[in-house]
């Protein structure tokens, strides 16, 4: 049976290891959420929409990404939701998983030393939480699959 697998990512390096993990996903239904406009297009991956950014500092802009989020997520209806990061994909996370999806975070190699914000904030919604360097996923108690890049 195909899944639906919604994919989300802030812009950047976020973006860039969610698309070098794409081809893991072939044969399912995605949808992609990134935060800046044109990522999708640049990387044939559609269909796709834009969120706003949003981030602990700015509480209206969270709640603004939090509800077209939501509305992408109710939407969609996925029964996986993976994201890399930030803080929009904890929100898709959190939203997945109240609509009965099973959720996956993959936190950023470039958080080398330790689990990013985000990715402690994704420990409460997550079924699956990773790193991306062994020794931070020992020590958050996260687990390690490996590097994406």
């Amino acid at each position: 049976m195909d899944k639906r697998i919604l994919l989300v990512a802030s812009g950047g390096g976020h973006w860039q290891q969610l698309m070098q993990m794409r081809s893991a996903f072939d044969g399912h239904e995605l949808f992609f959420l990134t935060t800046l406009s044109g990522l999708p297009e640049q990387f044939d991956a559609r269909p796709a929409a834009i969120v706003p950014e949003c981030n602990r500092n700015a509480k209206l802009d969270i709640l603004k990404a939090s509800l077209m989020i939501g509305r992408h997520v109710v939407r969609f209806r996925p029964h996986v939701v993976v994201s890399t990061g930030a803080l929009p994909g904890v929100i898709a996370l959190a939203i997945g998983r109240v609509m009965g999806a099973r959720t996956i975070w993959i936190d950023s190699i470039a958080n080398a030393e330790e689990m990013s914000l985000s990715g402690k904030l994704a420990r409460r919604v997550a079924h699956l939480w990773l790193s991306q360097w062994e020794h931070v996923a020992k020590a958050a108690g996260a687990e390690y699959a490996g590097a994406i890049l």
